[in-house]
């Protein structure tokens, strides 16, 4: 299983962008997914999570709802709306799967994950 993420950019304060990660090896249907970040110097952190069947998400509190996550299991992707950001959002940016049998079920923590991408930067200039 190998997951891609793509979609980083250098952008200003206030401007958006569309993170997509894609799934290799296995179909994302059966995978609960989930979008880290991590600053320099910082630990990897969630930042939204989204359940094997879509019908459940969760987006870490300092968000204030400008963040999106979805996903199209017929394409094997999750995607991360990211609207209105800020220098604070500056980071490199983590898809993650992991195998779910409950279908309502998201993940928070980096070691309930089983795959990752390799990250993409999002730099947000003020």
């Amino acid at each position: 299983v190998q997951l891609q993420a793509f979609g980083g950019g250098l952008v200003q304060a206030g401007d958006y962008l569309r993170l997509s990660c894609v799934i290799f090896g296995c179909a994302s249907s059966r995978d609960a997914m989930g979008w880290f970040r991590q600053a320099p110097g910082k630990e990897r952190r969630i930042v939204a999570a989204i359940s094997r069947s879509g019908t459940t998400t969760y987006y870490t509190d300092s968000l204030d709802d400008r963040f999106t996550i979805s996903r199209d299991n017929a394409k094997n992707g999750v995607y991360l709306q990211m609207n209105s950001l800020r220098p604070e959002d500056t980071a490199v940016y983590y898809c993650a799967s992991r195998y779910s049998v409950s279908g309502d079920t998201y993940y928070l923590k980096t070691d309930e994950y089983s795959y990752w991408g390799q990250g993409t930067q999002v730099t947000v200039s003020s």
